[in-house]
Formats: C-alpha cells, structure tokens, sequence
C-alpha cells in the first residue's frame, strides 16, 4: 500500500495559498484619488485629501499594487536632516496578513537610509508594538501635544 504522501490525491488535497505579492514601487506618486480610496478603505472615514504637497516634500514613499490597484501605502516624511518618520502605514482590508505592511516598512527603512536618514522614527498605537517590534523599531521615550 505505499506512504500516504505517496497518494495521487495528495496535491490535489492541498488547496494553493500563496497570494501573488504585490510589487512595491518606491516613489510611484498616487493620484489623490488612489490614496483617498486606500485611506478611506483602511481606516474606515472618507479621506478627500489633495496629497501632492505632502509626497513633494517626503523623504520617500512605497506603494504596493497588485493589478495596478494602489493596495498598501507608507509615506516617510523628514525633517531635512537626519530624521525620518513612518507616516501612514495602510493596508487595503482585503490584502491584510499577507506581509505587505511589513515589507512597505522595510523597503521604507532601506530607502531612508539610503537617502541620509540616520534616525527613522514612527509613533503607533499599542495594538501595533509587536509589529513595529518585529520591524525592527525599539521603544523609546517621547512627548506630545495635541494642537486641535
């Protein structure tokens, strides 16, 4: 009777998971109406933002497409020096938990540090820590006020 693993049936019984991975574009500039959908999507509000003031002054931003479609944001804003920021870390709900967020941040940190970033910093929330842990982010100390 031979080994189970031997069974014809064997691969047919394996459904296939791995998604194709979307490509991740450094710089790609989305249209207002490609990051307003993917912010409206992610975090659930309508965002109508004109966005072209805030990518011309960035450091960086990655996007990730899948089919042409702007799935996955990061925006990397800086100060002019030696300090870089994670700003807008968004995933479209639909192609969550297949590592986009991760390797936005990632291609994030790279390119930051390409272009003399010394320091990348982001802020999240607590649901967030181990995330940004496993990214490579350790806690530190800050302050904040809130102006509005």
């Amino acid at each position: 009777m031979g080994d189970f693993m031997d069974q014809p049936f064997w691969l047919a019984a394996c459904p296939q998971t791995e998604f194709p991975m979307p490509e991740i574009c450094i710089d790609p500039f989305p249209s207002a109406a490609e990051l307003n959908a993917l912010f409206s999507a992610a975090w659930g509000s309508p965002h109508n933002r004109d966005f072209t003031p805030i990518l011309s002054r960035s450091l960086a931003h990655i996007g990730a497409y899948q089919d042409d479609r702007l799935v996955g944001f990061v925006n990397v804003a800086w100060d002019g020096g030696i300090h870089a920021f994670i700003l807008d870390t968004s995933v479209h709900p639909d192609m969550r938990r297949q590592g986009i967020a991760t390797r936005l941040v990632r291609e994030a940190t790279r390119v930051a540090g390409e272009r003399g970033a010394e320091w990348l910093h982001v802020d999240f929330e607590p649901h967030l820590t181990s995330f940004y842990r496993a990214c490579g982010f350790r806690p530190t100390k800050a302050g904040l006020i809130k102006l509005v």
